[in-house]
């Protein structure tokens, strides 16, 4: 069974452009809508976790994505007062996954590999500068609302996937609730070429950082060191981008007696939302477009992931072979909706907030524990097999 009608994909960040090679490379029409003129090239999620290999393997990218990347195996929690380590090594979950590490490489590098490789389909159609400004399900379908620089345009297709971000115009047109909270401070994010593996010893290529006066995340992607930051709240965002505050920061970070070369800056807010469901009949939700949260432990992008790849394996089946879409649904919502609600935002909250305490006895206690677990391989291996998502995944997927 092939239904006549294309899948209506809007936004090409990760989620939609995983999805929409997925179903191209099982024969399935496709409209990609992006409402940019191109694919962005911005400072965003860089982590890929294990599982996410896995499934961005199953659709031949890994390959080319690893030759862009930087493999990293062993990652840290540091204590900046006390200098103690907590390494964790990443192959104790070898036996686990074929890919025992993380892969440090900017989210836009993936989503350009799919953009190269969604040319060679000709049943997939990828439109820049279109908007989604309004979808609804029909008797059968869906009728999508674009705006373009030539004006409005009204498209039909079978499904509508909104994985068009956290302010998703899909999720708000179909009336779905995103409830949740934001926090009172932003998130400061800074590049440099600085080798900072030349003044700390020790330096893993992704560090969770602890102090009581000022924590941070240090992590390298494939080209420089990032810099992650909390700020002040009621501080201007003017004040915070600026030459002067960043590099105020870098320095109290490693004083190298001179100014920083510094490459983007991002400042965003931070949030923990969950959307009441993630579908409604025909017009279903994934990635950020469902579900955010603060960036610490690299759930948001990896989850998105997940979501796609689980509703593109549905989705092949339902213009294949039909079915009840609704029932198909129906366990996508209960797969990915309560884990994003019992799993990755509970773990990225209490990742905040042991990053920020100001207690230092609470500080002193959690990189002992830290460190008690880094020591003990039965110990650190649950704890990977936690924060890589292996868990978290193989659970979901057992929910009928």
């Amino acid at each position: 069974m092939q239904h006549n009608n294309p899948i209506i994909v809007a936004g090409s960040g990760p989620a939609g452009s995983l999805l929409t090679l997925y179903l191209a490379q099982h024969n399935i029409p496709v409209i990609l809508l992006e409402k940019a003129d191109s694919l962005p090239i911005d400072l965003r999620a860089s982590t890929f976790h294990p599982p996410s290999l896995e499934m961005l393997a199953d659709v031949g990218l890994t390959d080319d994505m690893f030759a862009k990347g930087l493999k990293v195996d062993k990652y840290a929690y540091r204590d900046r007062r006390t200098n103690e380590v907590a390494e964790f090594d990443m192959n104790l979950i070898a036996d686990e996954t074929p890919f025992p590490f993380r892969l440090q490489l900017e989210q836009y590098e993936m989503t350009h590999i799919v953009g190269e490789k969604l040319k060679a389909f000709p049943h997939v159609d990828v439109r820049f500068g279109h908007e989604v400004i309004s979808v609804q399900n029909v008797d059968g379908g869906v009728e999508v609302g674009v705006r373009t620089a030539k004006g409005l345009d009204t498209l039909k297709g079978a499904y509508c996937v909104g994985t068009d971000g956290a302010s998703s115009n899909v999720r708000k047109s179909a009336g779905i609730g995103f409830g949740g909270f934001t926090y009172d401070e932003k998130f400061l994010v800074a590049s440099t070429s600085f080798p900072f593996e030349e003044v700390f010893d020790n330096l893993a290529y992704v560090n969770y950082v602890s102090d009581p006066d000022e924590w941070c995340v240090i992590l390298r992607t494939e080209k420089i060191w990032r810099v992650l930051w909390p700020t002040e709240p009621g501080d201007t965002d003017e004040k915070l981008l600026s030459d002067e505050y960043i590099q105020s920061r870098l320095k109290h970070l490693y004083d190298k007696g001179s100014d920083y070369e510094i490459g983007h800056r991002t400042l965003y807010n931070v949030h923990q939302r969950v959307s009441e469901t993630y579908f409604k009949d025909r017009i279903v939700l994934a990635g950020d477009a469902c579900h955010i949260n603060n960036p610490l432990g690299g759930m948001g992008m990896n989850g998105g992931l997940h979501d796609a790849y689980n509703l593109a394996q549905r989705l092949v089946r339902l213009m294949t072979e039909g079915g009840d879409h609704l029932a198909e649904f129906g366990q996508y919502d209960r797969q990915r909706r309560e884990l994003a609600v019992e799993f990755v935002q509970k773990h990225t909250i209490e990742n905040k907030k042991l990053m920020e305490s100001t207690d230092p006895d609470i500080q002193q206690k959690r990189q002992a524990m830290l460190m008690e677990t880094a020591a003990d391989p039965e110990k650190a291996k649950a704890f990977l097999m936690e924060r890589a998502m292996l868990n978290c995944l193989r659970d979901s997927l057992a929910v009928q």
